[in-house]
């Protein structure tokens, strides 16, 4: 019995962050827009943009300052991470519908091994490749871009070659004539450095990478040079790796405010918001930690960063906020001013594996108190699932003047 040949997707989001902002926000598809920080939070750089904003040659990491001047008319809309946490996971649902074989590689892209399912609906790569991007455009109101192909490298490759909402196919009768003219920085793995030191050799194009004698680009990069062959030459047969989804380690937010944090009260009003963001996270991962860390960072950009495990493992805002005002309090003083502070949850564990017992001496009224408040945060993340994570804040941290709105880090979208 013959092995069929292997069937490797990857699809990868356009534009991400901006277009997840386009379906809560349609006017922004009319308009160059933006995400990026207020440069009066002291947040104030380029994280992500939609297709008009490119056009005008904004790029991701700009200041706001330099976007403004490259189109005045630009729309700045602030970050909402947990939302783009959970177009993720409707995205990779649907590709889950197809196999089993779903390998996430950043919150915006994803391999899909679907050969061994590709006869349950239809036997057409292409055409099953056009019923996803049709089902994520229709379902979630984002595009995709999709690369067939019977390896990985080429897939990637293949996903990157018509944007947005696209699917490209290579295939062993066409990779040469669509793959190997293309600039060698194009392969996978190939980043500037590698394109330099290729150029300095005429090694211009992937075919000329694929050409180029193995032994030789091993004396030039080591086995990564092998490597580079392999791929440029089609050979790459490395497996989607569905196996544990490469869990989480850990899980963090942070927040530059927009004013230093100089009392205890500052300090409990940034906390909190942040601890929420956290554990609202957990849960929705089903995750709990067993440590907390906090970073914190001073008006002079000098960072300490500080640790300390939780009394029994716990998805609770609650608890988080406990742990890390207790590391803070005892690292920082009232008055120094803190400029920045991240949370961020470690050793984590799926729920049910580190069993959430209280101490057999704790009294109670303790115990009731910790059931009150999952029941009570558990509420809360219904709530936001219909509303939006605004929706329902801790009465700490309503009307703030720290900048404390829904959430937001300078995290670059993935896929700029």
């Amino acid at each position: 019995m013959t092995t069929p040949a292997r069937v490797i997707f990857h699809c990868d989001c356009n534009s991400f962050f901006a277009s997840v902002e386009e379906v809560f926000h349609p006017e922004y598809k009319a308009v160059p827009m933006a995400i990026g920080g207020d440069p009066a939070q002291r947040r104030g750089i380029v994280v992500a943009k939609n297709e008009l904003a490119k056009s005008f040659g904004i790029k991701t990491t700009d200041t706001i300052w330099k976007a403004k001047q490259k189109c005045p008319e630009l729309v700045i809309c602030p970050p909402r991470h947990h939302a783009y946490d959970e177009f993720c996971q409707r995205i990779n649902t649907i590709y889950e519908q197809y196999t089993d074989l779903v390998e996430r590689c950043g919150i915006d892209e994803s391999f899909l091994d679907v050969t061994g399912s590709l006869h349950l609906f239809g036997g057409n790569p292409v055409a099953l490749a056009h019923e996803i991007r049709q089902r994520v455009e229709r379902e979630i109101g984002l595009t995709i871009s999709v690369g067939v192909s019977w390896n990985r490298i080429f897939a990637k490759l293949g996903s990157d070659l018509k944007k947005p909402n696209a699917v490209s196919v290579l295939t062993r009768e066409n990779y040469q004539d669509v793959v190997w003219p293309l600039p060698a920085c194009d392969l996978f793995l190939v980043g500037k450095q590698t394109a330099a030191t290729l150029e300095k050799h005429a090694i211009r194009t992937i075919g000329d990478l694929a050409r180029t004698d193995a032994a030789f680009l091993q004396g030039l990069f080591g086995k990564f040079g092998q490597q580079l062959h392999i791929n440029a030459n089609g050979l790459d047969d490395s497996p989607v790796d569905a196996g544990e989804q490469n869990p989480a380690k850990s899980m963090g937010n942070g927040m530059t405010f927009r004013r230093d944090l100089l009392t205890a009260n500052d300090v409990k009003t940034g906390v909190t918001a942040l601890a929420d963001w956290v554990a609202t996270r957990l849960r929705q991962a089903n995750l709990q930690c067993g440590s907390v860390q906090v970073t914190m960072k001073d008006t002079t950009l000098h960072s300490i960063q500080r640790q300390k495990s939780t009394d029994i493992p716990t998805h609770l805002a609650a608890d988080l906020t406990k742990t890390a005002l207790e590391i803070i309090h005892a690292y920082w003083k009232p008055g120094k001013p803190l400029r920045q502070l991240t949370i961020t949850a470690q050793n984590l564990t799926p729920v049910g594996t580190s069993p959430r017992q209280l101490s057999l001496l704790e009294e109670q009224t303790n115990q009731e108190k910790s059931r009150r408040t999952e029941k009570i945060e558990q509420t809360m993340d219904q709530i936001r699932g219909r509303f939006g994570h605004d929706s329902i804040l801790s009465g700490r941290v309503v009307g703030n003047d720290l900048g404390i709105g829904a959430r937001e880090t300078d995290t670059p979208d993935a896929d700029e």
